[in-house]
């Protein structure tokens, strides 16, 4: 069993490099064109080239590139104890995987710049949407597929609605697109699932926030990347309902 753990790590921690490239490229303010060298030298940003290892750092002028250090690396060993504790048949897993593949990136962009690049939210609902519907040709059924699009349309028509009505104090579009995906995914394990995962979401928002007001490291007109709260809540509410 620790052998197979042991191969399962990493195996996941050789896709590392692609997900720091996926991070080097979309860490960047909106309306800006993707990355693609270094800003210190110009080195080029592609896989093959160093700099996209735990050091994140450039081979040319040493500058720090991407994600910081050792980050991708922590995330994606979070994302396989996630996928190891579920409790989801193969073609569940399968699409579990396809979902944190994506949103580890998504995470340290919005982290890092506030935004959710559609080049990584789109994949990431299409996918898991396509895969449980493997799984429900070859485990479950086709209800909790249908109930799946469902949700995920509903949670993310309803995270839309919220940047149409309240503008800046709604969620982001963003948002709203990685919605989908969680919505997809939570909703193929049922309704409760889906409203779970929410409550945790928001408890886990509102907890964060309340500590950073009481460190004065933000104020109350400051505006919090959302979609890691999603993320976070998301595992959670697998961990504790499968």
């Amino acid at each position: 069993m620790r052998g197979s753990l042991s191969v399962r790590a990493i195996a996941a921690l050789a896709v590392t490099p692609l997900l720091r490239l996926a991070v080097a490229r979309y860490a960047v303010p909106a309306g800006t064109p993707n990355r693609t060298g270094c800003e210190g030298c110009g080195e080029p940003i592609r896989l093959g080239r160093a700099g996209l290892g735990p050091a994140a750092r450039c081979p040319g002028c040493g500058a720090r590139v991407g994600a910081p250090p050792g980050s991708v690396e922590l995330a994606v060993l979070a994302a396989l104890a996630v996928l190891a504790l579920a409790d989801a048949t193969l073609a569940e897993r399968a699409a579990l995987a396809w979902w944190l593949g994506w949103v580890v990136p998504l995470a340290l962009v919005d982290l890092a710049v506030h935004r959710l690049p559609d080049r990584l939210t789109w994949p990431a609902a299409a996918g898991t949407a396509a895969l449980l519907g493997v799984a429900a040709l070859t485990d479950s059924g086709p209800i909790p597929w249908l109930r799946a699009l469902a949700a995920g349309i509903g949670l993310g028509l309803a995270f839309a609605a919220t940047t149409l009505l309240l503008g800046r104090r709604g969620f982001g579009l963003g948002d709203a697109k990685l919605a989908l995906s969680v919505g997809v995914l939570l909703g193929w394990y049922g309704w409760p699932v889906l409203v779970i995962g929410l409550l945790l979401t928001f408890a886990l928002s509102a907890v964060v926030s309340l500590g950073l007001l009481l460190a004065r490291r933000v104020s109350w007109s400051s505006h919090l990347p959302f979609g890691p709260f999603l993320i976070l809540g998301t595992c959670a509410a697998l961990l504790l309902t499968t």
